[in-house]
């Protein structure tokens, strides 16, 4: 298993969450997991919850779109859509991300996958519209979801993805 930590960062007075992670994996591995939709689908999101992806096309200009529901949230679904900006495999993924629940409030999205050390490290900037989005997102439990993400995406690498 794992021992490498999520580290979440959300700096004080920035729209930004910085969340970085080391996987024991090449970044190529990683990249693929963050990309294909049935590997995307054994990872992201709470531990709890069900996901049904309905689009994640993984190009420059292509569009993805999944919902959560079950587990913590019960009937209520969370869906959320984005686009895919920049696609450089095994290297950067640059994409827009919008929870419906939360029209017209889009972050833009940085994952940066570099080697180092014989792991991969995943780096990822969210940039929000403002200070009050960003708190939002903070406020919503995000960082559970996304401590849950990275430690399912661990063990998926671990599984030799």
């Amino acid at each position: 298993m794992s021992t490498h930590p999520t580290i979440i960062d959300a700096p004080d007075g920035t729209p930004f969450v910085d969340v970085t992670r080391d996987f024991d994996a090449m970044p190529e591995q990683v990249f693929r997991a963050a990309t294909e939709p049935k590997l995307v689908a054994q990872w992201l999101g709470p531990r709890d919850l069900e996901i049904d992806i309905d689009e994640y096309d993984v190009r420059p200009g292509g569009r993805y779109r999944y919902t959560h529901h079950g587990g913590h949230i019960g009937e209520q679904r969370a869906s959320f859509h984005g686009v895919f900006h920049t696609v450089e495999p095994g290297r950067l993924i640059i994409q827009t991300f919008e929870y419906e629940g939360v029209p017209d409030e889009v972050a833009l999205e940085i994952h940066r996958f570099s080697a180092v050390d014989g792991r991969t490290r995943l780096a990822q900037r969210s940039v929000f519209p403002s200070l009050e989005v960003r708190e939002g997102f903070l406020a919503s439990g995000m960082r559970s979801g996304i401590e849950d993400s990275m430690d399912r995406l661990a063990e998926l690498l671990e599984r030799g993805v």
